[in-house]
């Protein structure tokens, strides 16, 4: 499979990448600022809650990081904003994951706890989904430009059929024969 295929700019898919990526990257700058209105050491370990999640500063700079980054590919858009939430999506769910194995731990240096853990696969799996809206499916129409640069010799056979007043059809084979039979006087 390949992620690079090009989609047009005008095609609907890209709205989808652009809003998915500027309301994540939203969501995690919001989270940053209110971490860093908490005013916490960088990696202290015990301090406050934000919307039930705990926090410190390298954890708030860090999703300030991503979420401007999410925000710049939603300016961006197309493809770029698709691949970006692949694979940022991707990293947070590995997040997750790390985290999981961490909790409780001196190497949890971000002061992650099981919500947060939670929240790193809601909303790794959320922007991974943006991304691949329309993208990556094995049931994709086949008006969509993704399936058509996969499949070019099926969607050339399947490409609208010409109008019945153009050429191979009884019409132009009437107006032709009309066209034959006008006789022009010769000079």
């Amino acid at each position: 499979m390949k992620l690079r295929d090009e989609l047009p700019v005008d095609h609907h898919l890209a709205a989808v990448y652009r809003y998915g990526a500027g309301f994540c990257g939203l969501v995690l700058l919001t989270f940053a600022c209110l971490g860093f209105a908490d005013a916490l050491s960088p990696f202290d370990t015990s301090g406050d809650t934000i919307a039930g999640m705990t926090t410190n500063v390298a954890l708030s700079v860090i999703s300030a990081v991503v979420g401007v980054a999410l925000l710049a590919g939603a300016v961006i858009g197309g493809n770029f904003a698709s691949t970006l939430n692949m694979v940022v999506g991707t990293l947070f769910v590995l997040s997750g994951f790390a985290h999981l194995f961490v909790l409780d731990r001196p190497a949890n240096f971000l002061d992650f706890g099981m919500t947060n853990v939670i929240f790193s696969f809601v909303m790794g799996l959320c922007i991974a989904t943006f991304g691949m809206y329309g993208r990556v499916s094995s049931k994709l129409p086949h008006d969509n430009p993704y399936w058509q640069r996969r499949h070019p010799e099926q969607a050339a056979r399947q490409a609208p059929a010409l109008p019945p007043t153009v050429a191979g059809t009884p019409a132009l084979a009437e107006s032709t024969a009309a066209i034959g039979s006008v006789r022009r006087p010769r000079k």
